[in-house]
């Protein structure tokens, strides 16, 4: 049967990751899962597995601009979700699409470096994105070491740098609305918090995994563009996306010998769509 009503549009800049762990495959199967349609802008190619990333090679700049711009002129776009941008040259054609829709909401996930550590954004980058993209988001993503690492002036240790203090700077730089995740921190349960451009803070607190995954970032950032894009508030959005990639990280599976994989279509073995067969043995659907 034909459906009546597409569900919202959701444009993702990202670079490709053949594990379909993070990047523009996790965006897709993010979003996807939270019955949003993904539009999928290739930044760059990279060569990775679930250990880290050898090689990125960012694509044309005039082929990045190209790709979205054709499409927004022929669909609706409720949402633009940003993850590795690839080159100088990217975040500055990107900064002239977000000027040229100034009213489609913009969640950024600022992806410096691999959870190896392999170096994604260099400093003229790094410059360039604060600079240009910072004002134009509605929400920024970081984790916490991204996040004193973007705010470090040059002769200061950024583990010096208090949460608190990287979103006071975070928001001298021009952010609206910040989502500092917690999960590089040593607290016992992780504590994301939510500070809004009217000054109020809003902590989340999850349990904390033992394992490590490729791609939570992603699939948090990604998931608050889409229920953002289904006209949830921006509390409610990103209270949802905790709640989505905290299971989507107890169902994630192994592919590789590095990192886990999240399960964004946890939820279909886990709810109620599907059921056992009267023998107990394969799932049957509703």
């Amino acid at each position: 049967m034909r459906h009546l009503l597409s569900p919202p549009k959701v444009m993702t800049f990202s670079a490709t990751d053949p594990t379909g762990g993070a990047g523009l495959q996790a965006d897709i199967l993010t979003l996807a899962s939270i019955y949003c349609h993904p539009i999928s802008i290739t930044t760059a190619i990279t060569v990775q597995d679930t250990t880290g990333v050898e090689l990125v090679s960012p694509v044309d700049s005039q082929l990045l601009k190209q790709q979205a711009m054709t499409i927004l002129k022929d669909v609706e776009v409720a949402v633009f979700k940003l993850g590795l941008l690839g080159s100088l040259e990217n975040i500055k054609a990107i900064s002239e699409i977000l000027e040229t829709y100034p009213d489609i909401p913009v969640v950024l996930d600022p992806i410096i470096a691999s959870g190896r550590g392999d170096v994604l954004m260099n400093d003229s980058m790094k410059k360039a994105m604060i600079r240009l993209i910072f004002p134009q988001t509605t929400l920024i993503t970081p984790n916490s070491i991204e996040a004193r690492k973007l705010v470090c002036y040059d002769d200061e240790d950024f583990e010096s740098i208090s949460i608190s203090e990287s979103a006071e700077r975070l928001f001298n730089l021009g952010c609206k609305n910040l989502l500092i995740t917690g999960g590089d921190e040593k607290s016992a349960a992780v504590t994301n918090t939510l500070y809004l451009e009217n000054g109020e803070i809003i902590p989340f607190e999850s349990e904390r995994l033992i394992d490590e995954y490729h791609g939570s970032g992603c699939t948090l950032a990604s998931s608050i563009a889409g229920f953002c894009a289904q006209d949830y508030s921006l509390k409610e959005a990103v209270n949802e996306a905790i709640h989505f990639t905290s299971l989507a990280l107890k169902n994630a599976f192994n592919i590789g010998h590095g990192q886990l994989i999240p399960d964004r279509f946890h939820w279909i073995f886990n709810n109620s769509l599907y059921e056992e067969d009267e023998d107990g043995d394969n799932p049957t659907h509703h």
